[in-house]
């Protein structure tokens, strides 16, 4: 039964945070911005977080970006169209210099800071702050309920992290009501103080630290006084207005227990995108009620000539001939020659199709056809969008690969990432 969803259309108004230059996922960020990473083989990132919005009824969303953004822009264009009847929006709200500031985002709430001007005509009672490069499924109502419920101020969506992860988030303390008592950004020593009553489950999975997840549900006044009153020089919610509000404001918890992932780096990334690929896996896109929306192509059923294929997604519009493929993910319109074998790895596909005369050029000009060629093998990889791999390639990701980048691919974590738009040439070895 589908589960009902209370109004709060006129109540919330959603800001997407678009991030900074994305180094930690470079290449990936190299040509577009973090929010519009292709993920999952037919979805960028930014469809997540307003695809929770869309699901919880809250449909009046800002997107903020400044690095890279003219595809993101291009996307939230093609996708996000509400009724004519309806209030709804999904908008871009870009950086811009204006006379009286000279300045760049310097960071996520100083990106709201200078966007603000754009909300003031809007009815509403509570800004929902999100992150643009994060993966799960959430009812944002719950949140709201029991922020409202509380008397909270703010109150900031949390989940159990092991010791390991624990320095790479914002980390709090909270009292037997959910009260945040004291917040740290990234601790580096004396983790042992920030241990936390996670529950017997959590507990059971060494999951002993609470952890901000960068969801934050503000009062409208409250974030207004944060942001141009009480501390108008400070430009980061984890690192300087979350802390300081701990002193003169009622500040909750509220704790998820579902899948949720930092797409932080290209690590977190692969494995978020391979993950999908198990028999049940832990972020379901087969979800009825959880739908994840993304453009409307209109591209026709996958066509597969042979291959062997096992715990993988292959996505519409693409031409397989491969001899095999396993626990990868295939993104639309890609196209893979005979005899190519695939294991754990992400190709994201192309943009366009290349025509019967183009690959007839190619083949006149010894050129290579967009795609992955005859007798390749690929193992531990992403291969980004409008690849050109040519055939008998070999690529084999893994820890015997030191960190390194070239013209053509990046080497991280033992990822071998081939860049947009490469070239890669017949017999070519990455091993």
């Amino acid at each position: 039964m589908k589960k009902y969803k209370s109004n709060l259309s006129n109540m919330v108004m959603a800001v997407i945070l678009g991030g900074g230059a994305g180094t930690r996922l470079s290449p990936l960020t190299l040509f577009r911005s973090k929010p519009a990473v292709p993920i999952c083989g037919k979805y960028r990132l930014v469809d997540i977080p307003i695809s929770n919005c869309i699901n919880s009824n809250i449909n009046q969303i800002f997107v903020l970006t400044q690095y890279n953004s003219a595809s993101l822009n291009k996307h939230i264009k093609n996708t996000y169209r509400f009724s004519m009847f309806s209030s709804g929006f999904v908008d871009i709200l870009a950086a811009e210099q204006t006379p009286d500031n000279a300045n760049w985002f310097q960071g996520t709430a100083d990106a709201v800071r200078q966007s603000l001007k754009h909300f003031k005509d809007f009815e509403f009672q509570y800004f929902l702050i999100l992150s643009g490069d994060q993966l799960y499924q959430i009812d944002f109502n719950q949140m709201l309920e029991k922020h409202i419920e509380s008397q909270a101020e703010i109150t900031i969506a949390t989940i159990p992290v092991t010791e390991r992860e624990a320095n790479e988030f914002g980390i709090l303390k909270t009292d037997e009501q959910n009260k945040i008592t004291k917040f740290i950004e990234k601790p580096k020593h004396n983790l042992e103080q920030w241990v936390s009553d996670t529950g017997a489950n959590m507990q059971t999975q060494g999951r002993n630290y609470l952890a901000s997840m960068g969801i934050y549900v503000f009062n409208r006044e409250t974030l207004l006084s944060l942001l141009k009153t009480e501390y108008p020089q400070d430009y980061d919610f984890g690192r300087d207005i979350i802390p300081k509000s701990l002193h003169n404001h009622v500040v909750y918890s509220y704790q998820y227990s579902g899948y949720w992932t930092d797409i932080g780096n290209i690590a977190s990334f692969f494995e978020a995108n391979i993950s999908l690929t198990k028999q049940i896996p832990e972020f379901n896109l087969f979800d009825s009620d959880n739908l994840i929306y993304t453009r409307s192509r209109m591209l026709p059923p996958a066509k597969i000539n042979g291959a062997t294929i096992k715990s993988s997604i292959i996505s519409e519009g693409s031409i397989i001939d491969a001899h095999s493929i396993e626990n990868s993910v295939i993104g639309i319109r890609s196209r893979i020659g005979a005899g190519t074998v695939l294991k754990s790895t992400y190709v994201m596909g192309n943009d366009f199709y290349e025509t019967i005369d183009d690959i007839e050029k190619n083949r006149r000009g010894d050129l290579l056809n967009k795609g992955i060629g005859k007798n390749c093998f690929i193992q531990n990889a992403i291969i980004d969008k409008e690849v050109h791999i040519g055939d008998n390639v070999t690529i084999i990701g893994g820890n015997h690969l030191p960190n390194h980048e070239t013209e053509l691919y990046s080497v991280k974590d033992g990822i071998v990432v081939v860049k947009k738009a490469a070239h890669i040439p017949n017999n070519f070895e990455i091993k």
